[in-house]
C-alpha cells in the first residue's frame, strides 16, 4: 500500500490550506483513515481519522478548525486546515488502518508533507 500526501507549504496564522493524501488501494479495504502531525522535537500526534462508516474523530486541538474527508471515487482523504495557528506548524502524515486493526493503530504510513505556519 501505497500513500501519496501532497498540499503543504507556508502560511500565515489564520489562513487555510488542504492537504490531500492518494491511497494505492482502494480506501474502503482500510478499517480507517487518519492524519498525525509531529512538530519538531515532539512525538507524533494524531490530528484526525475517517472510520470506513464514516464516523470522524479529531484531536481536541483541531476540533472546529480542521475537516478531515475523502473521494473514495479518488481513493483519497483530504484535510481541510482553517483558522491555522503556528502551534499547527509540523509535518503531517497520513495513515491507513488495516480492516482487523483498531482505528488509531496505523498499519501503513505516506511520506509526510511540511506545514508552516508564520506568525
Amino acid at each position: 500500500v501505497q500513500l501519496q500526501a501532497s498540499g503543504g507549504g507556508l502560511v500565515q496564522a489564520g489562513g487555510s490550506l488542504r492537504l490531500s493524501c492518494a491511497a494505492s488501494a482502494n480506501i474502503f479495504s482500510f478499517n480507517a483513515m487518519s492524519w498525525y502531525r509531529q512538530a519538531p522535537g515532539k512525538q507524533r500526534d494524531m490530528v484526525a481519522h475517517i472510520l470506513r462508516r464514516g464516523i470522524t474523530k479529531y484531536s481536541d486541538s483541531v476540533k472546529g478548525r480542521f475537516t478531515i474527508s475523502r473521494d473514495n471515487a479518488k481513493n483519497t482523504i483530504y484535510l481541510q486546515m482553517n483558522s491555522l495557528k503556528p502551534e499547527d506548524t509540523a509535518v503531517y502524515y497520513c495513515a491507513a488502518v488495516h480492516l482487523m486493526s483498531d482505528y488509531d493503530d496505523p498499519s501503513y504510513w505516506g511520506q509526510g508533507t511540511q506545514v508552516t505556519v508564520s506568525s
